[in-house]
């Protein structure tokens, strides 16, 4: 049975190659861009699995957050202190 990712990311100057980081997503699974930077994937992958793929793609001033409906599960790069812990401190799972 597919997971149910919700990929978010941020590609900040300098770098942002987009067509990577789209590729990377793609190649995960059945997908829908849902807004601007946000895809909805089926795929077998778990979320910190899907997120070591794409983070993969991107640069270190990036930022990522690939969260699993199906499991509630999430994983993450480079998102702030502030955000990082806000999130393992108020995670309801």
């Amino acid at each position: 049975m597919a997971n149910n990712l919700f990929i978010s990311y941020d590609l900040n100057s300098p770098g942002q190659d987009y067509s990577k980081v789209i590729e990377a997503i793609k190649g995960l699974g059945g997908w829908a861009k849902v807004q601007k930077s946000l895809w909805f994937v089926t795929s077998d992958y778990s979320a910190s699995k899907a997120c070591d793929l794409v983070w993969a793609k991107m640069d270190s001033n990036d930022s990522l957050i690939v969260i699993d409906a199906k499991t509630n599960q999430a994983a993450w790069q480079n998102l702030s202190d502030e955000v990082s812990n806000y999130i393992r401190n108020n995670w309801s799972g």
